[in-house]
């Protein structure tokens, strides 16, 4: 899907091809939609291939009169009752006319703009536009954290009335999703320091405090992901220490229930076959095996009690 869109103060109008100074939003574009992005706005077809390759890196590369900006976004994902974040890679291409967005899917961040919740938005001040941008997925990446930190809390609290393995999983998932947050959040912070110096995209000054603001939020985002990682990571081994030495307790109990109770019922089991018929009615024969088997059974308990810690 691709279409064209002029954003203006008073409003969006929606255009049948581009022009200049538009917004060109394309969606899981197909073949030939990509080739009328490289015929109508002389775009390179490596840059258009690469803005849809989800195994594509952030980084900056410039070729004629077109500069290709890919940059990691968060997305979040219902998965039952839980949510799973991860990252996909979006497409960021300036030509000298209009600016141009490829994603694979449709994101909550670029619906913003449709939705006017970016305040000065404006498609003909491009570097702007680019700016906000990544300002939205910078705020995007911060929104999903205390969302993360605030699930953890959540798990932590079952957890420890529970002990369920289902919480540590969600935990592990979560910790996932900081590492992939950490790492596009780097790439991220690569491309926003190459911005600031990159001589093909035009800046004013006040686009250059709004792209340093940006910078100072995605690093804050770093330091978040390292922060609720270590968290995480030390509260799923804590409990996953717990759970083991609950598992190895039961493990010992029932072993030397076991160690207790199987000489006793050898024992009576010996004297009802062996000694009943030849002996009957004397109890002293049975007395003495039942002790010797309770004292086997206890002197093996304790050496069971030994070797399981």
């Amino acid at each position: 899907m691709m279409r064209f869109f002029n954003a203006a103060p008073d409003g969006m109008l929606e255009l049948n091809r581009p022009e200049p100074g538009c917004w060109v939003y394309a969606v899981a574009p197909s073949a030939d939609e990509l080739m009328r992005l490289h015929e109508s706005l002389s775009i390179p077809i490596r840059f258009l291939r690469a803005a849809i390759d989800d195994e594509e890196n952030a980084r900056i590369d410039h070729e004629a009169d077109c500069t290709l900006l890919m940059v990691d976004m968060p997305v979040v994902e219902s998965e039952g009752t839980a949510f799973v974040y991860s990252t996909l890679p979006m497409g960021i291409i300036l030509t000298d006319h209009c600016v141009v967005t490829l994603v694979t899917r449709e994101c909550s961040v670029l619906n913003d703009f449709f939705d006017r919740r970016v305040r000065g938005f404006i498609s003909s001040k491009r570097a702007r536009f680019v700016i906000q941008i990544l300002a939205r997925i910078t705020g995007k990446y911060i929104a999903y954290l205390k969302q993360i930190n605030k699930t953890a809390s959540v798990l932590e609290s079952r957890l420890i009335g529970s002990m369920s393995s289902t919480e540590l999983i969600q935990m592990f998932k979560l910790e996932k999703s900081l590492v992939y947050f950490t790492t596009s959040l780097r790439g991220n912070e690569a491309v926003l320091e190459r911005i600031l110096r990159q001589e093909h995209i035009d800046k004013i000054p006040e686009d250059m405090g709004l792209l340093e603001d940006v910078i100072i939020e995605n690093r804050q985002a770093i330091e978040m992901c390292a922060v609720y990682r270590d968290l995480l990571s030390g509260a799923r081994n804590a409990f996953s220490a717990l759970t083991a030495n609950s598992s190895r307790r039961l493990t010992r109990a029932i072993v030397l229930l076991v160690a207790a109770v199987a000489p006793c019922l050898t024992a009576e089991l010996l004297w009802s076959l062996m000694f009943t018929p030849s002996l009957p009615g004397s109890p002293l024969g049975f007395t003495i095996i039942t002790v010797v088997s309770i004292g086997l059974g206890g002197w093996l308990a304790s050496y069971m009690s030994r070797k399981i810690k």
